[in-house]
């Protein structure tokens, strides 16, 4: 069965950074793209960043001050968030596809996701 856990939310002040991470289990995730996804109050769950073989994939709201990562003797997948905006605030997940060939960008795409972690950009 596979699980996705996340970690690393919290409260941080604008122009502030932090770490999420997603530690999977259930399968070897090396071959399969991993992606974070957000949801802010109100609003749909949206595309953040992707990760995939040797390509990273981000919205452009966030490019250049996000960074997707893999560890993949760790089963674990990152994103470090820098110059964080009150924008910013959302619940973020880490998702899984079934399958090896995806479009990773792509929301429809992932059917394994996590329980979610908070983050919170105080202006």
């Amino acid at each position: 069965q596979v699980q996705l856990v996340e970690s690393g939310g919290g409260l941080v002040q604008a122009g502030g950074s932090l770490r999420l991470s997603c530690a999977g289990s259930g399968r070897t995730f090396s071959t399969y793209a991993m992606g974070w996804f957000r949801q802010a109050p109100g609003k749909e769950r949206e595309f953040v960043a992707a990760i995939w073989g040797g390509l990273t994939y981000y919205a452009g709201s966030v490019r250049g001050r996000f960074t997707i990562s893999r560890d993949n003797a760790k089963n674990t997948v990152y994103l470090k968030m820098n110059s964080l905006e009150p924008e910013d605030t959302a619940v973020y997940y880490c998702a899984a596809p079934r399958d090896r060939t995806v479009r990773p960008t792509q929301q429809y795409e992932y059917v394994y996701w996590g329980q979610g972690t908070q983050v919170t950009v105080s202006s």
